[in-house]
């Protein structure tokens, strides 16, 4: 596995939190690891973004963004209102072949959830998997509504053919509700797809050294990590 393409089932899961776990794991490893934010929506052109925030967290990556546009908007209608050119999926596939040649794991994390546009012509991530022939790693959420999303990620995720490599549950809560216990058992059915990890509600608060080193205690060895789905499902069982 060398490209991964990190999607969410939505905004505001933990994509980008689980995309720095995910390097600080493989870091941990010992693998070379590149971060690539195919488009940033939302923040000025001095502000960090998420790959800033990637690297903050997780080390010593090689960080790269496709572009930048100042509105919280999906790219193509940020693009447009900014009157910018906006990121094509090619060019997202492009950047991550190129990044491919150099490290032992690239990271693709896109905007929001799968099927957002990148540009008018109806572009997005999944376009970008596709020409990469990349796995898709899915970050849900843990509560109440999750299953419907999660499935019709992995629904559209197997209409085109592209293996789904697993769901993490982006922020896991210190005191989960029902809900959020029984789609331990009910994502991976739902999804068809492994549970790669749960990461602790309030990760990204954490100091670096201390996020680094916890990291792969969150993780399913396919992301070089330590944790196991069936002790976490029974300790957190309904």
């Amino acid at each position: 596995m060398t490209v991964l393409v990190i999607t969410g089932t939505g905004t505001e899961v933990g994509k980008t939190v689980t995309t720095a776990a995910v390097a600080a794991a493989a870091l941990a490893a010992g693998r070379t690891v590149a971060v690539l934010k195919a488009a940033q929506t939302g923040v000025r052109p001095d502000e960090p973004g998420d790959a800033d925030e990637v690297a903050r967290l997780a080390g010593a990556v090689t960080k790269a963004e496709l572009a930048r546009f100042p509105e919280p908007l999906a790219p193509a209608t940020a693009a447009r209102r900014a009157a910018l050119r906006p990121v094509r999926p090619r060019e997202v596939a492009e950047a991550a072949a190129k990044l491919a040649v150099e490290h032992d794991l690239v990271l693709v994390e896109g905007a929001g959830g799968l099927l957002v546009r990148f540009d008018d012509e109806g572009g997005t991530l999944a376009d970008a998997a596709e020409l990469l022939r990349a796995p898709v790693l899915v970050v849900a959420s843990a509560g109440l509504g999750t299953l419907n999303t999660t499935e019709l990620t992995a629904r559209e995720l197997g209409r085109r053919e592209l293996d789904l490599a697993g769901v993490v549950i982006g922020s896991w809560p210190d005191s989960p509700d029902l809900a959020s216990r029984c789609n331990l058992a009910d994502l991976p059915d739902v999804s068809g797809a492994p549970l790669l990890g749960a990461l602790p509600a309030g990760a990204a608060r954490l100091a670096p050294a201390d996020f680094r080193a916890a990291a792969p205690g969150w993780l399913a060895p396919r992301l070089d990590g330590t944790w196991d789905a069936e002790v976490f499902g029974v300790r957190e069982a309904p």
